[in-house]
């Protein structure tokens, strides 16, 4: 049998989170995913393997969204078939640290307002960590969350990314909808 296996690092900060009270995260995510993590928490070298790669492949993204400031129950849920993580590096967009400051706070808002709005209409869960904006949810709720983000960073205006976040969620529900009455008549 073929063994693969990936290295990453994530933030030293982050390693004891990704590690758990008495290992049991880790612990928890070797079971699921049927895979051996090894963690230097000195330097935050993360190492993974097991002998299938798609599995290989989802524990590699949790362990990014640990990093990446995610709480491991929000980054566990990657193991669905249909949950995607994604990362906007809010860096590429800021010119300066000061601008780098003002770009994550766009996203967050006063008191969160804005992540919360953002999170609430997409049903997807956000994390501004360092540099980077993390987004876990469903494929196609992470992608409009993403859309919103960025447009946020580029300069749109909160209200706008509301409105057109308003807009997304009514067709994603009327989807939904049709395929409830489809369902509903077989």
């Amino acid at each position: 049998m073929t063994t693969f296996s990936y290295g990453l690092k994530i933030p030293k900060e982050r390693v004891a989170v990704l590690i758990g009270k008495k290992g049991e995260v880790k612990r928890q995510l070797e079971e699921e995913t049927k895979t051996k993590i090894k963690i230097d928490s000195e330097e935050g070298d993360v190492f993974v393997e097991g002998e299938d790669a798609i599995s290989l492949y989802s524990t590699r993204e949790i362990i990014k969204a640990v990093g990446r400031g995610f709480n491991p129950e929000i980054a566990l849920q990657l193991l669905k078939p249909d949950y995607a993580f994604e990362l906007i590096n809010i860096d590429e967009y800021a010119k300066t640290k000061n601008s780098l400051l003002r770009l994550k706070g766009r996203i967050i808002g006063k008191e969160g307002k804005s992540r919360r709005v953002i999170e609430e209409l997409t049903e997807t869960e956000i994390s501004v960590y360092g540099k980077t904006a993390g987004i876990i949810g469903q494929t196609e709720n992470v992608s409009i969350a993403r859309k919103a983000i960025e447009n946020l960073i580029k300069g749109s205006t909160h209200a706008k990314i509301y409105k057109f976040l308003e807009k997304q969620r009514r067709s994603l529900k009327q989807k939904e909808m049709v395929i409830y009455d489809d369902t509903d008549s077989a």
